[in-house]
């Protein structure tokens, strides 16, 4: 395999600089603050890497001595970042529960950061082996090395009108600072977004979904439509495949599952079509979700068993005397941190998991022994599973992307073996007042470390194949990766805080009298506790989640039908999972987007094919645009939320802002669609104007 380098072994540029190091920062605030509030609202984190090296690039085109080692660096430290903040796919659980009132810091920066560390650690032995010697076509990690090229691209055009060719030779690196293309569609996107999120959470003029409800004799159904432009973005940005996977999912539970079981039952009186579905939905139908996720996440690590394997043996190979010594004469795009550095990191990480879990236990009702023995069994639990684990998210990562790899998927199983453990492990903390609710707690937080330590491997690879196609020096990506993991982790709890004190979370509220239609969903983490407290309890719902595996596993075998006679996978389980689990007003604007990008392909296509074009390359640009103005529409309605949250905590209500009223909700619900359509529109039109 030809390795594709910008900038050649044997030249040495600037990369991990202070400037740099300082953006980077800025922009992880950014979109870990975005992807902490889009998950918890809808169970999606997006992929930070392409939006990151865009404005990366067009900040520091101001110094006519940047160069694309350096832009590398700050998108490889604000990805990594946004990764951890998959991390909201659990931690939340705790103050659902009621363990937590709200989110400590030192204890959430101390889960969060060594997690995440501990996932760079795991993951650096694998780079030779799954970047360098692989054809794992890694989506976003390719998608940013291209942006960062182009960029380049300019620079070095621009260097050759103004420099003697000698020095134009070099501009490839360096260059000139006319503004990066690309800027605008993530500002365009970022200020529609949060002018459409302001008017509908902050003014409350335009709704933010609709729905039609409908009965056949006893049978209850649902149209839904959410208005969410973040939404819309997200679908775009995961595609068709899983897009249609998810409308699948909103077939089975609103289509199927739960008009059976309206017919089946009686309504209360009192209640209302869609309090009776609702309700429903809730209390059975989402453990169908629950079971079909817990098959697709399984499935998944069963059939990447032997890249783990292959995966761990060159973790281990690489700790070797030969492999160090190796190390340390191999060019420099070649040199990760070495062994001994690794150990050493890995070690001091191990010691304040092991100082965040004594202080976790710190109240609990046992002997200081028994303390220490459960922090054992937690420490050895997250370093032994995600440590294996690394591997696995990061092959999955580099076969179908990061934004779509089963970080979910791997928190059930988590939760799941470590809740067995506690079972069996645990007596003298089960036998204790109040040892049950410690033990599902202990269990939710050992998940978090291995959801931190999961999601960054999943990100991890992607970066590394960024850096390794335009030449950047492994170690320093890795150490700007642990820099992006620290400053994540400790941007996530205010987040986190202040997002809870505005909305409240499902079941959790932290004040009398708030709106629970404004509470944040929390998908993953409401599931992953409903399933701790059934393991603890004995009451989990095992006859919906039966029904779930089966169905899970009948959407593999169809699934493998389809993949060896079309060639692709057409029904991602995970996905499918995922869209029984979500609220369809949620899930349905995700669907749209997924169409969006499907209509804009082919129509790019038609348009390739009477130019006489190849499509990849026709259609280089419009696609990267409408990542861009994608990716600008979740960060722009994101921040906008974070906003609102920061004003309805300090107000201390749920609407300080609105002029409307309850009486003009039906109108605003028309007028959100319209927007809504109207936005689709303008998305079509700007992306299809450079094709």
């Amino acid at each position: 395999m030809t390795q594709p380098v910008s900038v050649p072994a044997n030249v040495t540029l600037p990369e991990l600089t202070f400037r740099g190091v300082l953006l980077g920062a800025l922009i992880t605030v950014i979109f870990t603050a975005s992807n902490v509030f889009l998950g918890l609202k809808v169970g999606l984190t997006f992929s930070s890497a392409i939006p990151a090296a865009v404005i990366s690039m067009s900040v520091l085109r101001l110094f006519k001595d940047a160069n694309i080692l350096e832009n590398n660096m700050v998108q490889t430290q604000a990805s990594a970042a946004g990764t951890l903040s998959s991390i909201i796919f659990i931690l939340p659980a705790l103050v659902m529960m009621g363990h937590w009132q709200g989110f400590p810091f030192w204890q959430t920066l101390g889960i969060c950061a060594a997690g995440g560390m501990l996932g760079v650690m795991f993951t650096i032995p694998l780079r030779h082996v799954m970047v360098v010697q692989s054809d794992l076509p890694y989506p976003e990690g390719v998608a940013a090395a291209e942006i960062l090229r182009v960029g380049s691209a300019e620079r070095a055009q621009d260097a050759a009108e103004d420099e003697t060719a000698e020095n134009a030779a070099q501009g490839t690196a360096r260059g000139s600072a006319k503004p990066a293309t690309g800027m605008g569609d993530i500002v365009t996107g970022g200020v529609i977004a949060a002018v459409v999120s302001f008017a509908a959470s902050g003014l409350r003029v335009l709704g933010d979904s609709v729905s039609g409800w409908f009965a056949l004799g006893g049978a209850v159904f649902r149209l839904p439509m959410g208005f969410s432009l973040a939404l819309l973005g997200a679908g775009y940005l995961i595609g068709i495949v899983a897009g249609l996977a998810m409308l699948i999912g909103l077939i089975i539970s609103w289509g199927i599952a739960v008009p059976i079981l309206t017919a089946m039952g009686d309504m209360p009186t009192g209640q209302s079509l869609a309090q009776y579905a609702t309700g429903l939905w809730s209390s059975q139908v989402r453990f169908i979700g629950a079971g079909v996720i817990g098959v697709g996440a399984i499935w998944t690590l069963a059939t990447l068993f032997m890249p783990m394997a292959r995966g761990v043996k060159a973790s281990f190979s690489a700790l070797t005397k030969a492999g160090a010594a190796r190390a340390g004469q191999a060019p420099r795009t070649e040199r990760d941190l070495s062994a001994g550095w690794i150990s050493i990191v890995t070690l001091i990480l191990v010691v304040i998991l092991v100082i965040t879990f004594q202080v976790f236990l710190s109240g609990a009702p046992l002997s200081a022994s028994g303390i220490w023995k459960l922090v054992a069994y937690a420490v050895l639990f997250a370093f032994v599973f995600g440590f294996l684990v690394a591997a696995a998210c990061g092959y999955m990562a580099g076969l179908v992307g990061s934004s779509t790899s089963p970080i979910s998927g791997v928190g059930i199983v988590a939760i799941v073996l470590v809740s067995l453990l506690m079972l069996t492990l645990g007596g003298e903390l089960l036998g204790a007042q109040n040892g049950v609710q410690m033990a599902i707690a202990l269990s939710i937080f050992s998940t978090s470390a291995v959801v931190a330590v999961a999601s960054i491997s999943n990100d991890n690879l992607q970066d590394l194949k960024t850096g390794w196609l335009v030449g950047a020096t492994p170690w320093r990506q890795q150490v700007a990766l642990l820099i992006g993991c620290v400053v994540g982790a400790a941007v996530i709890s205010p987040v986190l805080e202040l997002l809870y004190n505005a909305y409240g979370f499902a079941d959790a509220m932290p004040r009398e009298g708030m709106d629970p239609g404004q509470a944040l969903s929390a998908p993953q983490a409401t599931l992953m506790l409903a399933i701790a407290r059934g393991i603890f309890t004995h009451q989990l719902n095992w006859t919906m989640i039966l029904i779930g595996m089966a169905v899970g596993v009948g959407l593999i075998v169809v699934d493998e039908i389809l993949k060896r006679t079309c060639q692709v996978a057409r029904i991602p389980v995970l996905a499918v999972g995922i869209g029984i689990y979500l609220p369809p007003t949620v899930a349905a604007p995700i669907v749209a987007g997924a169409l969006l990008a499907w209509l804009l392909e082919r129509a790019l296509r038609r348009r390739a094919a009477a130019a006489g074009k190849p499509y990849e390359q026709y259609a280089d640009a419009p696609n990267r645009r409408g990542v861009l103005i994608a990716s600008g529409l979740i960060v722009g309605e994101s921040l906008v939320g974070v906003l609102m949250a920061a004003i309805i905590g300090g107000a201390g209500t749920d609407a300080p802002l609105a002029i409307a009223g309850e009486a003009f909700a039906s109108t605003a619900s028309y007028l959100g669609l319209a927007v809504f359509v109207l936005v689709a529109v303008l998305f079509w039109r700007r992306v299809m104007r450079l094709a």
